[in-house]
């Protein structure tokens, strides 16, 4: 089954603590819905860009998409 990584983007000077307190959430929703996956990241692109994610199977991607509005998505390859 694919594995899409769905992205939010976050920029300026608090972009890595807002992506690592939306991982947070992001965790949170997965154990609500039930999710048979639990993979979840955080990283600083660079001083001003961040991203928190979260790694969602196609039969889930649709519903989650439109319940948390990720900015993006990829294949995820992990």
């Amino acid at each position: 089954m694919r594995k899409i990584k769905l992205i939010w983007d976050f920029r300026g000077p608090a972009a890595a603590k807002t992506a690592e307190h939306h991982e947070i959430h992001l965790k949170e929703y997965i154990a609500i819905e039930k999710l048979p996956l639990n993979i979840t990241g955080f990283e600083a692109v660079n001083e001003m860009h961040a991203i928190a994610w979260m790694v969602v199977t196609d039969d889930f991607m649709i519903g989650v998409r439109d319940a948390l509005k990720p900015h993006r998505g990829e294949v995820y390859e992990g």
